[in-house]
């Protein structure tokens, strides 16, 4: 599987309707893989792989809403499109909570389909962009000593090198040190810079 290509995963233990959306889906030049049950799609989907699922809520074992919540659980950025034929308010409601983007009832419109699938996978490159920025600060953290981690904290609070060797009871040469050695490890050029790596923007100054 191509990791970088968006997938529409289409979870349905309908095979003719399974069948049916993947001509419509890649007739719109979408990549697509159908399941019939949660179990195979749990069997074979691999977390990072950007995409959205469309989902029916009724299937024999896992049902839906349970594999919805799973993925939830599991913390997977997935973004989600409940598809059924036996929909009501408290299951939309309850879809929902758990972070279902669309509660559609069949039978659903094709292009209103393919509208909210696009949509879907828009958000999806959104969270796997911000994954991918968590996890990289994640590892530019871990390479900083515990020294360090303490100067970066002072730095992102907007005190200054005199006020940071005050508060470590340090000369401020070597708040200095420090400083330039997490900014290396960090991979930015000045306190903005680093504030915005942070905080979660890019790289900068």
């Amino acid at each position: 599987m191509n990791v970088s290509e968006p997938t529409v995963f289409v979870v349905d233990d309908d095979e003719a309707l399974c069948d049916a959306l993947r001509a419509l889906l890649e007739s719109e030049g979408l990549r697509v893989q159908c399941f019939t049950s949660a179990e195979a799609f749990l069997a074979a989907y691999r977390p990072g792989v950007p995409g959205c699922l469309v989902l029916d809520v009724r299937m024999r074992g896992m049902s839906g809403l349970e594999l919805q919540s799973r993925l939830a659980r599991e913390n997977l950025a997935l973004p989600v499109i409940i598809m059924t034929g036996h929909g009501d308010i408290p299951m939309a409601v309850r879809a929902m909570k758990v972070g279902a983007v669309d509660f559609l009832e069949k039978p659903v419109n094709d292009q209103v389909l393919i509208r909210r699938i696009r949509m879907s996978l828009l958000e999806s490159q959104r969270r796997h962009q911000q994954q991918t920025a968590q996890d990289d600060l994640a590892a530019r953290l871990a390479t900083l000593t515990p020294r360090e981690r303490e100067v970066l904290d002072l730095v992102v609070g907007g005190q200054v090198n005199k006020q940071i060797a005050a508060e470590l009871g340090v000369s401020e040469k070597t708040i200095e040190v420090h400083r330039k050695r997490l900014m290396q490890k960090m991979g930015v050029h000045s306190a903005v810079g680093l504030v915005r790596i942070v905080m979660g923007s890019q790289p900068g100054l």
